[in-house]
């Protein structure tokens, strides 16, 4: 048999023999009260029959029937009893949750889209890193809430519409194909001062080439020289050279390049063994030798000189920017990952690059067993101590993109008064 849903009037139930009655007669037939009902409902049927002052076997048909009518287990009919027993009225005292609290603000969100845009929209680890140099290291209070971000998050912060707002998309970077073959690799050992290098064309116009850049990467703190020069003969690459291999905080060991001729000629070779300095070159079919100075290339050089044509006679401007800030902000600025090498089951070497070992250059040389032996005779860590934390950052960053603009703007407005 079907149970009925009635409204009904209690009015005629006094005594508790009436309300065994009706319970007796009413098992197939359920009662709807409202949910702001309900509470009446049980406050005025407890206070009509004086619930305090009855019999056990009488409370236990009056909470039956309260069971049935209002649809509340006896678990909670017990518990507002006893509320109406104390005194304390039934009112709901549940609220709607008003859902989670943003811990994140939209003064976070412009914040994280300006420091994406002062260092070109680093990786998710290494924004992280600079929020927290940021707060812990150069004290800026504005990244106190960013310097605890999970890199999951900041990518979901990234995706926000704030950010989209104040942040340009920009397209992935152009793949730049170089081939290489190299005879012999450098064992470094862990120690520093051997480089890969390599060079990076700023493109063709007209027939004219533009300027080149040289690329010089220690292997095992990754502390990195660029520099630019108009042609890669002899008579403008040797001074680009020498410059760069005096830049370099510690002594250098090696030098590692492709086979190219701008580098494996005799000049060269003369140089860096006046230096005593390793000259190795490319092997065959073992490519991955110089990759480290060819995914610099991408990050360090396209990343903040482009792929855009570059005359030649800027060669000189080019180098001091270079100079005065690419270097100082790649090496004492920016974070970058360190791998670490583990053996799997099968005996193969895996890479892994744990957030723990994200740091700059400098504090990777820093952080070497002994460093200070490998410093160059006349140079200290409380010097480069100074120079590391003379400015923070983001302010680093700030002065290269604004010595990059001008140098451009002033590339093409003379290139156009020329033409």
């Amino acid at each position: 048999m079907l149970s009925m849903v009635i409204d009904m009037n209690d009015s005629q139930l006094n005594t508790v023999a009436d309300l065994s009655a009706f319970l007796t007669g009413t098992t197939t037939v359920t009662f709807a009260l409202t949910a702001n009902e309900r509470y009446a409902f049980i406050e005025r049927t407890l206070r009509r029959f004086g619930y305090t002052r009855l019999r056990r076997v009488d409370k236990a048909v009056v909470l039956r029937f309260l069971e049935h009518v209002s649809g509340y287990s006896r678990q909670q009919l017990t518990r507002l009893v006893e509320r109406t027993r104390n005194g304390t009225p039934l009112t709901t005292r549940y609220r709607t949750p008003k859902g989670f609290t943003r811990t994140y603000t939209a003064a976070d969100v412009a914040l994280l889209a300006a420091t994406d845009a002062l260092h070109g929209t680093l990786s998710g680890p290494a924004t992280k890193k600079l929020m927290e140099r940021a707060y812990t290291v150069f004290d800026e209070a504005a990244y106190q809430r960013l310097a605890g971000l999970s890199v999951a998050h900041l990518y979901n912060l990234r995706q926000q519409a704030g950010y989209r707002k104040l942040r340009t998309q920009w397209t992935k970077t152009r793949p730049h194909a170089i081939l290489i073959g190299q005879r012999r690799a450098p064992t470094p050992n862990g120690r520093p001062g051997y480089l890969r290098v390599d060079s990076v064309h700023q493109g063709d116009q007209d027939g004219l080439k533009g300027v080149y850049h040289i690329n010089a990467v220690d292997a095992v703190t990754q502390f990195e020289i660029v520099a630019s020069c108009e042609r890669i003969s002899e008579a403008y690459l040797l001074p680009v050279l020498e410059q760069m291999l005096d830049s370099f905080p510690f002594v250098i060991q090696g030098f590692h390049s492709d086979n190219g001729s701008e580098y494996v000629n005799h000049q060269v070779a003369k140089l860096l063994n006046k230096l005593l300095i390793e000259f190795t070159k490319s092997r065959p079919r073992q490519s991955n030798d110089n990759a480290l100075a060819e995914s610099k290339n991408a990050s360090i050089v396209r990343k903040h000189l482009g792929y855009s044509h570059i005359p030649q006679r800027f060669a000189a401007q080019v180098n001091a920017l270079c100079r005065d800030y690419i270097n100082p902000y790649i090496n004492f600025h920016r974070p970058c990952l360190f791998a670490q090498t583990r053996i799997d089951a099968k005996g193969k070497q895996r890479k892994h690059y744990p957030y723990n070992l994200m740091m700059t250059p400098y504090d990777k040389l820093k952080s070497l067993p002994k460093a200070e032996q490998y410093l160059k005779p006349d140079l200290t860590f409380r010097q480069l101590d100074r120079q590391a934390t003379a400015i923070s950052d983001n302010e680093a960053a700030r002065q290269l993109n604004l010595a990059r603009t001008e140098l451009f703007q002033s590339i093409a407005n003379r290139s156009r008064s020329a033409a």
